[in-house]
């Protein structure tokens, strides 16, 4: 029996949500190299800052107007000077780097995954 198996009530309690980068900062205060990204998560949810180290992929430029997704209902974490309210979701490739798991179609900001 695969023991990481979970009910599915365990994985409706993540709010997965959809949401537009709107600002980024490069993250200087950080051990490693990483930004402080803001994301509109709707009318809802409104805008959630983060922080993530995705630097080897992305330039901070390039993250505004993207759509990621986010687990929104994590308490808020102290990082450093910063307080990350979601966590941005993603995927290591072959050398650990971090490729941001995104839509592939524009969602409305806010929608969780069904």
């Amino acid at each position: 029996m695969d023991t990481n198996l979970i009910e599915w009530k365990d994985f409706a309690k993540l709010e997965i949500r959809v949401g537009t980068v709107v600002r980024t900062e490069v993250f200087k205060e950080a051990r490693n190299p990483a930004y402080k990204i803001w994301v509109d998560f709707g009318e809802k949810l409104g805008i959630k800052k983060t922080s993530a180290q995705i630097t080897d992929l992305y330039s901070h430029e390039e993250l505004i107007g993207k759509q990621i997704l986010g687990i929104t209902n994590f308490p808020p974490k102290q990082i450093g000077p910063f307080m990350s309210e979601f966590l941005l979701t993603g995927f290591a490739d072959q050398e650990n780097r971090i490729i941001i798991a995104t839509t592939d179609k524009p969602a409305p900001n806010g929608t969780r995954l069904k």
